[in-house]
């Protein structure tokens, strides 16, 4: 609970005040980013298959855990500042490790749409870029469609009508 203190105090020291700006908490949920996401929400957390948790234990502090499965430590990010720069897109300061050796700041763009999120970019403070346009640099590869799962496991499904959105809740394939 120390280091959440800590965080949250950094994190509003370095920040300058933005004046009617929407804070960190408010555009997560304004874009439904918190919660649990997966490639398969129903299979267990793997590299392949990372179970992504997005919480806040408090008041301006908004917390990213990875869990890559029981052989990989927990990756987690603190977020520090979050911009809306488009509908679907939103661009994240972050701590990576927070409080560790290997801490080390880093800006990502996310894209959500719906109930998905995937990450388009990705670049630590004064090193090369990690992730372009949604592809990872050193494996060439796109980085993966997150979808939101439910408490269940089960993928969450949002059907949009003229008149209203609807939510229901269908298994996950596979």
């Amino acid at each position: 609970m120390r280091l959440g203190k800590v965080l949250a105090f950094v994190a509003w020291f370095l920040l300058p005040n933005h004046a009617g700006a929407a804070s960190v908490d408010d555009l997560f949920e304004q874009f439904g980013l918190f919660g649990t996401w997966a490639t398969d929400c129903a299979r267990p957390a793997t590299p392949i298959n990372p179970h992504v948790s997005i919480t806040h234990p408090s008041s301006g502090l908004v917390l990213e855990d990875h869990d890559l499965g029981p052989d990989f430590a927990i990756n987690r990010y603190s977020v520090l500042s979050a911009e809306q720069i488009s509908a679907t897109n939103l661009a994240v300061n972050v701590i990576f490790q927070p409080g560790t050796e290997v801490e080390e700041r880093q800006k990502l763009i996310f894209a959500v749409r719906g109930n998905t999120r995937r990450t388009l970019f990705n670049q630590p403070d004064g090193g090369a870029v990690r992730v372009k346009d949604g592809v990872a640099l050193a494996r060439g590869k796109k980085t993966p469609v997150l979808q939101k799962c439910n408490e269940r496991g089960a993928l969450t499904v949002l059907i949009t009508r003229p008149a209203a959105p609807h939510s229901r809740t269908l298994p996950s394939p596979g």
